[in-house]
């Protein structure tokens, strides 16, 4: 299959190489959990650069609520960790990539201690262990109740600053990779990035390796719990660098969003259901028992595909989720954050159900990688919601996620500063972009319609029509905004999104099943056939979105990320 997307390799705004510059031997670029993971397991052995796009506080990890999901109690076990991983994700789980994160994520929560992260304990003292949806057993360590994010990325910057070999640069915007020359496909080798600071203009940091860990898309959709800043820009550039992409059409959503008129849809965390709240319709029926034996409990897809099935009955605009039973003194207690954000919007969860939606939570595809996050493209590594390594699967297990930052950000860390090459920044920078002469289209615009259209097309239910649909609109969007140069974030920002729009729509397209998050109703039935990854990549022509059906063993005996012709 291909679709049309854009004759563009670079966003770099720039026709001169009389630029600042900056050395590495590895350069990172995002600081969520597992960008600043990597980045202090490369400074073991060389020099790190870490660029933020924003805020160094401020990534996905930080507003993470629910905890660590990792074996360490007497009554779990590794084994039962990997099947509940693998029963999530569909029959689309790597069953290597879920052991090695099993196998190796006690020890990273243990680091995470000597680091001085806290977590919350019992009574004893010991670790104090919550369940969430899809988990056989209680195993998810949180801090605060629900602020194990915040904790996280506090413990994790705290030790990057205190490193002699780490620099931390925020508000630098990463544009485009710079790449050895014009060859298509990921034959090219990644030499660093182009930045941009609002102080210091543009900038070039050349490394020996590069490390992608920019975090989501999440922003694609109208309805997200993500922050306003996770709108694809890292898998946009690996793919305009020619990396290969895969599983983007499995986009998981959250089954519980708050759902206030007015405010953005903050995450009312799985381990509040894991607490004993339930869902309930306007009429207080608790619906979700009949659709699964774990009710409340079960995957994440299916219960954002349940809740939505049953207000396409009903026609009401949402759900409730009744934590009356824990009480307001206990919710307090137990989820002090939420209880304040809920406050703030004049409810109380011991007293009154906490109205809520699904929305976009968790991108579980991405820049495809192996076990060490090498990609296709020499040089450049990924980890982390950026990238694909075949562990979730079709469905992300809940609370993985953070031990997958730490897990595989330290394996991506070792792996590219350690890899042979050595440092270039002889190379000549060229961005020849010609003005384009076509018409102009608002961005705010075109930002606000493409989050509607993917919301309403490309969302928890989706089929062939609509996405044939929500493709032609996005190649519509691609013509007026992806030839223009601009020299301004938003500009930057609607770019990547447009091209991650595209990518995503291409995938769902392609699939031809119901799988995990992924749900055709024109397919509703999973195929055996389609029990593979999917790779996507650039075109021969540069212009098109190539899919690719690799086989069902996505890896070879090397570990390296399957090469299909």
């Amino acid at each position: 299959m291909l679709a049309p997307i854009s004759d563009r390799r670079y966003l770099i705004p720039f026709r001169t190489q009389l630029l600042p510059a900056m050395f590495a031997d590895t350069l990172v670029i995002g600081s969520g959990v597992a960008g600043l993971r990597a980045a202090l397991a490369a400074a073991e052995h060389g020099e790190v650069i870490v660029v933020a796009k924003d805020e160094l506080e401020k990534s996905n990890t930080a507003w993470a609520q629910g905890g660590i999901a990792a074996v360490l109690s007497n009554d779990d076990s590794a084994e039962q960790h990997i099947e509940d991983t693998l029963a999530a994700g569909a029959g689309l789980c790597a069953s290597e990539t879920v052991r090695t994160l099993v196998e190796e994520g006690p020890r990273e929560v243990e680091q995470l201690i000597e680091l001085g992260m806290r977590f919350d304990r019992d009574a004893s003292g010991a670790l104090a262990l919550t369940r969430e949806g899809g988990h056989a057993r209680r195993r998810i360590v949180h801090t605060d109740g629900d602020a194990t994010g915040r904790e996280l990325s506090r413990a994790l910057l705290a030790a990057c600053r205190a490193h002699p070999r780490i620099r931390l640069f925020e508000s630098c915007f990463a544009l485009d990779f710079l790449t050895s020359g014009t060859a298509p496909r990921g034959e090219d080798r990644v030499l660093g990035a182009m930045t941009h600071h609002p102080k210091h203009g543009l900038q070039i940091i050349w490394a020996r390796a590069t490390i992608l860990a920019s975090g989501g898309i999440g922003q694609l959709w109208r309805e997200t719990t993500n922050s306003r800043i996770a709108t694809g820009d890292g898998v946009a550039m690996a793919w305009r660098a020619g990396a290969a992409v895969a599983d983007l059409e499995f986009i998981q959503f959250h089954p519980t969003a708050l759902y206030v008129a007015g405010a953005g849809r903050s995450l009312i965390s799985e381990a509040v259901r894991g607490e004993g709240a339930f869902l309930i319709d306007r009429a207080g029926r608790r619906f979700m028992r009949d659709r699964h034996p774990l009710a409340e409990l079960a995957p994440r897809d299916i219960v954002s595909r349940g809740i939505v099935e049953h207000l396409a009955q009903t026609q009401d605009p949402n759900v409730f989720l009744d934590a009356r039973a824990i009480g307001t003194a206990g919710f307090e207690k137990r989820f002090p954050g939420l209880f304040k954000l809920l406050a703030g919007y004049g409810i109380d969860p011991g007293a009154s159900p906490i109205p809520v939606m699904p929305a976009a939570h968790y991108t579980i595809g991405g820049v495809w990688t192996d076990l060490d996050g090498r990609t296709n493209v020499p040089g450049l590594f990924s980890c982390g919601e950026a990238a694909c390594n075949g562990l979730h699967g079709a469905n992300r297990l809940a609370s993985n996620s953070l031990l997958e930052g730490l897990v595989f950000g330290r394996r991506a860390g070792v792996a590219a500063a350690t890899t042979d090459g050595a440092m270039r920044s002889d190379i000549r920078v060229v961005s020849d972009i010609r003005l384009s002469d076509k018409g102009e289209l608002d961005l705010v615009d075109v930002r606000s319609s493409l989050r509607s259209a993917m919301w309403r097309n490309v969302g928890i239910i989706r089929t062939g029509n609509k996405l044939d649909d929500a493709l032609d609109m996005i190649h519509f969007w691609c013509r007026y905004s992806l030839d223009k140069i601009f020299d301004d974030l938003g500009g930057w920002e609607i770019q990547n999104m447009l091209v991650c729009a595209a990518l995503v729509t291409a995938a769902a397209r392609a699939r031809e099943e119901s799988r995990g998050t992924h749900t055709r109703t024109d397919f509703p039935t999973t195929s055996a056939a389609e029990a593979h990854h999917r790779l996507l990549r650039v075109g021969l022509d540069q212009r098109c979105i190539a899919v690719e059906s690799p086989s069902p063993d996505h890896r070879t005996r090397t570990g390296e990320p399957v090469r299909s012709a």
